[in-house]
């Protein structure tokens, strides 16, 4: 939600480097929250994303990525090359040098004046590539996208993935052979043919060093960070089960050494332990990377609908450039059948554009000159020329995949659960392997410390919580992205998490239950009807709401013409006081009448029989007295009445609130299936009455248009703002629905109960798995390998039940 405080607070993302498990996620955010100037930190360790609002008079972006650095971690950055146009000295590019190393968020701009280029290093989350352009553009020059160098986030997974499949590979070529000689030793694989060699201490521990410490130094430098900084994670488990068999079998090999090393009678080792140990989880961290990276589709899905390039008319010469490169007020062409590149206005040109990506409307609507068009749109017949107005992220489309990263990105209430856990979970842990040894040691097998140590290896392994750690960030994620598909927007994991609590929902009418676009229907005039008309026509034309448009658009398609008017002033609630011509006009509700003592009331019984008709009736005055009345009548959403139903299907209370008169009101209300109707309630009376429900224990859902309703939309636990995505960040909502249909409305709350049931499930498997798992691995039910794959299973199982959020079906 909006606040005033908010204008002070900046917004930054940062991709992370080096982290293993949750508790790595934990430490970081806790490191972040105690540093003075940061309001809050989240860190998303399934997206590798912190999130983190600061205040900059107290803190920069260099001290965020000091303290995450400090802690063990990396921060991954973007370059950028751009070929620079203007120069005419090394002055210039010594300008241009300072002026992009001024910029929030470049760690560094190299400008070589001989090549005309600049190079840009810089943190995506704070600065994006068009407004480096934008600066260069208010320094004088020009900077054109050359290419960007593969440091970005996807270039890093993409590495990271390559280099976890080649150590995978590594590993598993030097551990099976000693995976061949474990199984050779069971008493009922005998027939199974096992080479020597295979069986020879110094060959195993010739296999098993490379895997423990090239392939498991990622472990071990996890842990050693960790432990550093006073907590412990994922990583200290496996480096302390795999040590402790590699080192025990070492001194056991060492000590056969010195026994005279026979060849057919070696000792019990455990090498295969830590290294199929090793390879399982690094299996199960790449399942898990790759089931991870299918849960940020959404994204991907929306940034395909940009356009890849744009056609500009720079010089009086038509360029085709890529759609980073457009500036804010360059000429842009789009021939039929191309994407609108970015937002702009139509100069010249008539055509239809499909904006069905943004609507959900499947008829594509008519553009012509001073209309707007969206970016990713699709242009359908006729050529346009638009003026862009927005570009980059400022685009409605931008727009959008930003609300949905945040959202990604944020964090439910519920996972705050799952942190604390595993933030306590690794010493206690520790702990029970330690006794479950001793027990062994002393008390099962007495002296046996080989068998002792393989059950404290196995409780170890197999209460790694990386699945409790995943269990709510990828839910969130499948299930935000899910909804952005559908047309709809939540603003974060919080406002996802509390919409399934709703039991009451207040609509406003107009624009909302209806389709805001009313249309003339009655007139009623004392005297003169087109004389009349002019008058009202004119106070009206000054008004933006939507029944004043319909009025003057009716009066002009009567062939009027309208006068200028002296004065406007709008009354809330009430309707309008102008002076046209020299005479004071009223134009509005009863209310208005009165306020202003106009006798309206031999015109008061016809106004109710449009009322009951569903029609808005308004009175008119001029000079004081009397003159007639205007009625329009605004038709409803053809959705409105199913999604009524569907939302009374789910238990929830539905209430129509507007500030026009209660029988026009109760008209609407009964062609929809609303039983409760708040009318005549003026814009700041409806916060009120979403405070009364609240009193009454209500979770109440405000659904409005997120600009006359932003109090109301603020106040309720949930604010839904129906919109065509023309302004998707609207500041007082927390969902919006960018089709503009009620349908959205049970959709969203659909999609909220479904992802609370998806995390639910996941922590109750992975704390399940944990507790179950425990108690068996330290009876000795479980050897170490079997722990290493079932952990490796549970936390592939939690992200491919979250996966199941993107196939929902909401309709049918």
């Amino acid at each position: 939600m909006g606040t005033a405080a908010a204008s002070q607070t900046k917004q930054a993302t940062l991709q992370i480097t080096g982290m293993t498990c949750a508790a790595c996620a934990n430490r970081i955010e806790k490191g972040l929250n105690k540093l003075e100037g940061v309001s809050t930190a989240n860190v998303n360790f399934a997206l590798e994303k912190a999130s983190v609002s600061y205040d900059p008079s107290k803190i920069g972006m260099d001290s965020l990525e000091a303290t995450i650095q400090k802690l063990g971690y990396g921060t991954a950055k973007e370059a950028v090359d751009f070929k620079l146009e203007g120069m005419t000295c090394a002055a210039c590019a010594n300008r241009i040098e300072k002026g992009l190393s001024k910029v929030p968020g470049v760690t560094n701009a190299t400008v070589n004046f001989a090549l005309e280029t600049a190079r840009v290093e810089y943190s995506p989350g704070e600065v994006s590539v068009t407004e480096l352009q934008d600066k260069v553009k208010r320094l004088g020059y020009r900077a054109l996208l050359k290419q960007e160098k593969g440091k970005g986030a996807q270039d890093h997974r993409a590495r990271e993935l390559r280099t976890h499949k080649r150590k995978l590979l590594i590993s598993a070529i030097l551990s099976f052979p000693l995976l061949w000689s474990m199984v050779g030793h069971f008493s009922f694989t005998s027939w199974i043919y096992t080479p020597e060699l295979f069986m020879n201490p110094w060959f195993q521990l010739l296999l098993a060093t490379p895997v423990q410490f090239y392939i498991g130094k990622p472990f071990y430098v996890g842990a050693y960070k960790a432990l550093r900084n006073g907590s412990a994670n994922m990583d200290v488990l496996v480096s302390l089960g795999t040590s402790a068999a590699y080192f025990y079998s070492l001194y056991l090999t060492i000590d056969w050494a010195r026994a005279g090393a026979d060849p057919h009678h070696g000792p019990s080792l455990y090498y295969e332990t830590s290294a199929v140990l090793i390879t399982l989880v690094l299996m199960g961290k790449l399942f898990e990377a790759l089931a991870k990276g299918r849960t940020s589709e959404a994204i991907k899905s929306l940034m395909g609908l940009q356009a890849k390039t744009a056609l500009v008319v720079r010089d009086g010469q038509e360029l085709t450039v890529p759609v980073e490169e457009v500036l804010t007020g360059d000429i842009v062409l789009v021939r039929p059948g191309d994407k609108v590149p970015v937002d702009g206005i139509v100069l010249e040109g008539i055509s239809s554009v499909d904006e069905s990506m943004l609507t959900g409307e499947s008829l594509p609507v008519e553009k012509k000159a001073g209309d707007t068009v969206i970016g990713a749109t699709i242009n359908k017949n006729g050529m346009l020329r638009i003026q862009a107005t927005k570009v980059g992220k400022e685009t409605a489309l931008a727009q959008i995949i930003k609300v949905v990263e945040e959202a990604q990105g944020s964090k439910a209430p519920i996972q705050r659960v799952a942190d604390v856990i595993s933030g306590i979970f690794v010493p206690i842990v520790v702990g029970i392997a330690v006794v479950t040894f001793l027990v062994w040691y002393f008390l099962v097998v007495p002296g046996e410390f080989a068998e002792a140590l393989e059950k404290a290896i196995a409780v170890l392994v197999i209460a790694c919580p990386c699945a409790l750690g995943l269990a709510t960030p990828t839910s969130i994620m499948a299930g935000s992205g899910r909804a952005a598909e559908l047309g709809i927007l939540f603003k974060g994991g919080e406002h996802l998490e509390q919409t399934h609590k709703i039991d009451a929902i207040i609509l406003d009418k107009t624009g909302t239950v209806t389709k805001g676009k009313p249309e003339l229907t009655d007139v009623a005039a004392e005297g003169d009807e087109a004389d009349f008309l002019r008058l009202v026509g004119a106070a009206e034309k000054n008004s933006e709401h939507p029944l004043a448009e319909a009025i003057v658009q009716g009066i002009r398609e009567r062939g009027i013409e309208l006068p200028g008017t002296d004065s406007f002033e709008a009354i809330p609630g009430f309707g309008i006081r102008a002076v046209v011509e020299g005479k004071e006009l009223l134009v509005g509700t009863r209310r208005l009448m009165e306020k202003y003592s106009v006798n309206a009331s031999p015109a008061y019984e016809a106004m109710e029989r449009l009322e009951e008709a569903g029609k808005t009736a308004m009175l008119a005055a001029v000079g004081g007295s009397y003159a007639g009345m205007v009625a329009v009548a605004d038709t409803i959403k053809e959705t409105s009445k199913e999604a009524v139903g569907r939302l009374k299907e789910m238990g929830i209370q539905v209430i129509m609130i507007t500030g026009d008169n209660e029988r026009t009101a109760k008209a609407i209300a009964a062609q929809v299936g609303i039983d409760h109707v708040l009318a005549e309630v003026l814009p700041e009376g409806k916060a009120e009455e979403v405070k009364k429900l609240q009193a009454a224990g209500k979770t109440v859902a405000m659904v409005g248009d997120g600009i006359n309703d932003a109090p109301a939309l603020a106040t309720a636990d949930i604010g839904m703002a129906i919109g065509t995505g023309t302004d998707v960040a609207m500041e007082a909502a927390d969902v919006t629905l960018m089709r503009g249909e009620l349908t959205s409305i049970p959709d969203a709350i659909y999609m909220s109960r479904k992802t609370m049931s998806n995390i639910r499930q996941n922590l109750f498997w992975a704390l399940g798995y944990n507790t179950l798992g425990i108690p068996i691995a330290a009876i000795g039910l479980l050897a170490p390998w079997v722990a290493g794959a079932a952990m490796a299973l549970s936390s592939v199982s939690v992200v491919l039940n979250a996966l199941r959020l993107q196939r929902v079906k909401v309709r049918g």
